[in-house]
């Protein structure tokens, strides 16, 4: 590919992964080439490379003789990824309590002033801004295929926020965050983990993975409880 295609490519691919985070594409939403590449007015060619990467990193599916759509994934693959992330990320931060680069803190309290200028403003941003926190952290720890993973699971996991998640609460997110960035400063392996993993509890615990009630008996018998004979 040349490097004209390449730079196309870049950023159709990165407009149409901040389309889906930012929930502007739904869960199952089709994107049939010729339409995108109308409204960014590039090729097919371009516009399906594009969507190779993103379903690469699990934000596309293609359908045989349908085309690509915006993926879904179930309650199991997002409880499968889930697990994953808290592994990262509990790495992520013992890396980072040894070893933070000089400029390292600078671009995390920046980023988190970023997410409080969006707070109550922006829901969807807020939700963008909070999963690219934790591809900074990723990031920064200076290893690259932990922070392509890191950055994967991520956005699997805001997608999954979209299908999924009660409201986002993005007060929550940006003090917890501080809250990070202070426990990593002290270089204290057990409570940074240990806050990252309450935080990470509170993302998974927007999202309502437990099996929906599918009966009537299932469903009146939360309300059972309450009637009086």
């Amino acid at each position: 590919m040349t490097d004209d295609k390449s730079t196309l490519t870049d950023a159709v691919h990165d407009l149409l992964r901040r389309a889906i985070i930012e929930q502007a594409l739904k869960p199952g939403m089709r994107l049939p080439e010729d339409t995108v590449g109308n409204q960014f007015g590039v090729s097919r060619t371009i516009v399906r490379h594009a969507l190779v990467r993103l379903e690469n990193e699990g934000l596309v599916i293609t359908r045989r003789n349908r085309g690509a759509f915006v993926a879904e994934p179930t309650r199991e693959e997002a409880r499968q990824i889930f697990e994953a992330r808290r592994c990262l990320e509990n790495e992520v931060i013992r890396m980072l309590c040894d070893r933070m680069p000089l400029s390292g803190y600078d671009q995390l309290q920046a980023h988190v002033r970023s997410e409080k200028v969006a707070r109550g403003k922006d829901g969807p941003v807020s939700i963008r801004l909070a999963g690219e926190f934790h591809i900074l952290l990723a990031e920064l720890t200076g290893n690259e295929v932990l922070a392509r993973y890191v950055r994967e699971v991520v956005l699997r996991c805001s997608l999954i926020l979209s299908m999924y998640a009660r409201r986002h609460s993005s007060d929550c997110a940006v003090d917890e965050h501080s809250q990070i960035i202070e426990a990593i400063r002290s270089g204290d392996h057990a409570r940074a983990i240990d806050i990252m993993g309450h935080h990470l509890g509170a993302v998974a615990d927007r999202a309502e993975l437990a099996p929906r009630a599918d009966s009537l008996q299932s469903i009146l018998s939360h309300y059972a409880k309450e009637f009086i004979t």
